[in-house]
């Protein structure tokens, strides 16, 4: 079976932002991200970038261990949109030009659930759009959405993987 380990979100984002006419006319930046707390790349970027479309490089998961064993991984996007910190009619704005780059996001990431089930690699078909409140990034409206991508993992015992087990000893 033919499967790769894994599926690279941050590239597949960074593309959708440069092809995005959307993306384009707001002029958004991608940045690689870690996590919540990480956006030192973002950050660096501040002084002359407006808006931001950051990608996590950790990922939350776990591995299934039923009858298909598959791990998941859950990569988190973050859209981000400068505005004046008192002018909330702006806040609102940001906020709708985010949740119709996501829906367009989407549009495009339908296609690519289906091409990567090729590789036995399967998106979760429930994403959902968050609004962070306030003031989270340095006057920036911020939204995000999480994306969770399912790998066939192979747990078929390999005895070459092992050291020979050390003999018990016996019970009396």
């Amino acid at each position: 079976m033919n499967t790769k380990s894994n599926w690279d979100a941050s590239t597949f984002f960074q593309t959708l932002t440069a092809q995005n006419k959307l993306a384009q006319q707001h002029a958004f930046t991608f940045c690689r991200v870690s996590g919540l707390n990480g956006f030192q790349e973002a950050l660096s970027k501040m002084q002359a970038k407006q808006n931001f479309v950051c990608v996590s490089d950790i990922a939350q998961g776990y591995t299934s261990l039923e009858n298909s064993p598959h791990t998941r991984r859950v990569k988190t996007v973050f859209l981000a949109m400068r505005y004046p910190l008192d002018n909330m009619a702006a806040r609102q704005d940001r906020m709708d030009t985010m949740q119709e780059l996501f829906r367009q996001f989407m549009s495009k990431l339908i296609l690519e659930k289906t091409h990567i089930a090729e590789n036995y690699i399967y998106l979760d078909e429930r994403i959902t759009f968050n609004e962070i409140d306030e003031y989270f990034f340095a006057g920036c409206a911020c939204t995000y959405f999480q994306v969770a991508v399912d790998v066939y993992t192979d747990l078929r015992l390999n005895e070459n993987e092992w050291l020979p087990a050390e003999p018990h000893p016996a019970t009396e």
